[in-house]
């Protein structure tokens, strides 16, 4: 009976725990509701570029794991880092600041050099500030038009999908800083 009782109160809490909604849910709720029923798309072009910082003492992309044979792979392979680059409106790392690109990359191929990447652009300035948009995919870095998908976004760019197209704009081997290059296709409601 006890064991019954105890069941029972555990079912009770489960269903008022699941019927509870939380204000945030209730707004995002009336938000889907609302566009849901406009089914009108957006789309937005953006370009910009990355700051790089591969080493030093303002680095921005950091060793977090690695595999047994990472040091001996000819890909990194099993290297794990995670990074907090600057996204500027220019190649110069001194020009508009747009936001930063937050994520995790991974060497992921035993035979060719390729990145599984997890990364988020979180713009911090400009029309799209508070919004994130987030790519994830395998990222071929020897290559030119290099494509990865957007798979999710937030603020402005809610239920966002697309596509970005990322090159090497420069690298200095000396300090060790690259500027890579993206444009991004959008849509989203």
């Amino acid at each position: 009976m006890e064991k019954l009782c105890a069941i029972l109160i555990l079912f009770s809490l489960l269903i008022a725990y699941t019927c509870a909604t939380s204000k945030e849910a209730k707004d995002a709720e009336k938000w889907f509701q609302k566009h849901l029923s406009l089914r009108k798309e957006k789309v937005a072009k953006l370009h910009f570029y990355i700051q790089d910082a591969l080493g030093g003492p303002n680095a921005t992309i950091w060793e977090v794991a690695r595999s047994e044979i990472t040091s001996d792979s000819p890909t990194s392979f099993g290297q794990v880092r995670v990074l907090d680059d600057m996204i500027t409106a220019e190649p110069d790392r001194n020009s508009e600041e747009l936001g930063r690109a937050q994520g995790l990359i991974t060497s992921a191929d035993l035979r060719q050099t390729g990145l599984a990447m997890n990364m988020n652009f979180v713009f911090t300035s400009g029309p799209y500030n508070g919004s994130t948009l987030c790519i994830l995919g395998r990222n071929s870095i020897d290559s030119t038009n290099r494509e990865l998908p957007i798979v999710g976004g937030s603020g402005v760019f809610r239920m966002a999908r697309g596509f970005s197209i990322s090159n090497t704009y420069s690298y200095d081997p000396v300090e060790n800083y690259g500027v890579l290059e993206y444009t991004l296709y959008v849509f989203y409601v």
